[in-house]
């Protein structure tokens, strides 16, 4: 009988996990003027959560970079223009490291060592034509340094790195 209960157990989580495997769809979220694909997120290098469900954290982490992107990205866009973004990879600022049972969860240290990085491909369009379109690969070396007001918002240094890299790449090129 214990034999058949194992069995019957091992099955119930191969199916569960093959279950998690299908689930590949990758998650998109769209503010305003504003869409990114965001492409196999279980393979960027570091969107790690300390106290939360990933896949929680991840869609707030997503949700969050869309709308604070598209609060700058309106302020230049054409009301008949959208920014598209595929990304790729992120690495968030910090370093997640173990606390040994200290709290419930990891923390993330942030130091000048870890800089946050994106790396994307986007495109402008005007209705259905692509007035700006490039690849971009973003490290912000400076990040400690960028962000004067240390109100502690969510993903402020990656927030900050994506406006900087519109309004001194792709601003100029719609005006």
């Amino acid at each position: 009988m214990r034999f058949y209960t194992l069995i019957l157990a091992s099955v119930f989580l191969s199916t569960s996990v093959m279950a998690d495997d299908t689930e590949t769809q990758d998650p998109i979220t769209e503010v305003g003027v504003v869409k990114i694909e965001w492409q196999n997120p279980k393979k960027f290098r570091d969107i790690k959560t300390s106290n939360e469900r990933q896949s929680r954290f991840e869609a707030r982490l997503f949700e969050t970079l869309t709308k604070n992107l598209d609060k700058e990205v309106t302020k230049t866009l054409k009301p008949n223009q959208k920014l598209e973004m595929q990304v790729s990879n992120l690495d968030l600022a910090g370093d997640m490291r173990p606390t040994f049972g200290a709290t419930t969860g990891d923390l993330r240290i942030i130091k000048d060592l870890y800089p946050p990085r994106m790396t994307f491909t986007y495109q402008v369009l005007e209705g259905d034509k692509v007035v700006v379109a490039g690849d971009e690969k973003l490290v912000d070396m400076t990040f400690m340094n960028n962000v004067r007001n240390r109100n502690h918002k969510p993903f402020q240094y990656e927030t900050v790195m994506l406006k900087n890299w519109f309004n001194k790449t792709v601003a100029p090129q719609v005006n």
